[in-house]
């Protein structure tokens, strides 16, 4: 890969995208949507104080990953000469599909995860994969 590459991301786009998929985190593992079933599934015990330990850290840690998976996709997005939203889509979903959702989908099957997991995680992934091309392929 050459370098050069980097010249050619718009970096507030990648920050503004990492801090929209982060954000629809904050709805989809909320109660409006997903919390209930997910904690559910995951067997954690919302009411237990060690669910909470380390939080901030988790929290940063998620956002990294988010900001690496954001700066890829401008890669790709930069890479390819993709600017318009139907391109963002298009490589929201694809990256959505082929490297997150199915990702989370290895793991789980050998940890025999349950099925609910692989669609609310999956699909937050994928769901964050859109929003985040979207915006750093219209924003170029």
């Amino acid at each position: 890969m050459n370098p050069a590459i980097f010249h050619h991301i718009h970096w507030l786009a990648v920050l503004v995208a990492a801090i929209a998929y982060f954000a629809l985190g904050a709805v989809w593992y909320s109660k409006v949507l997903f919390a209930k079933t997910w904690l559910a599934l995951t067997k954690i015990d919302a009411s237990d104080p060690n669910a909470t330990k380390g939080m901030g850290a988790i929290m940063g840690a998620s956002f990294a990953t988010i900001l690496v998976a954001c700066i890829g996709l401008a890669i790709l997005a930069a890479y390819l000469n993709l600017g318009l939203f139907s391109q963002g889509l298009k490589l929201g979903t694809l990256t959505g599909i082929c490297f997150g959702s199915t990702a989370i989908s290895n793991s789980y099957l050998f940890e025999k995860r349950a099925i609910g997991l692989h669609f609310i995680n999956g699909g937050y992934t994928l769901l964050g994969n859109i929003i985040a091309a979207v915006i750093i392929c219209v924003w170029q």
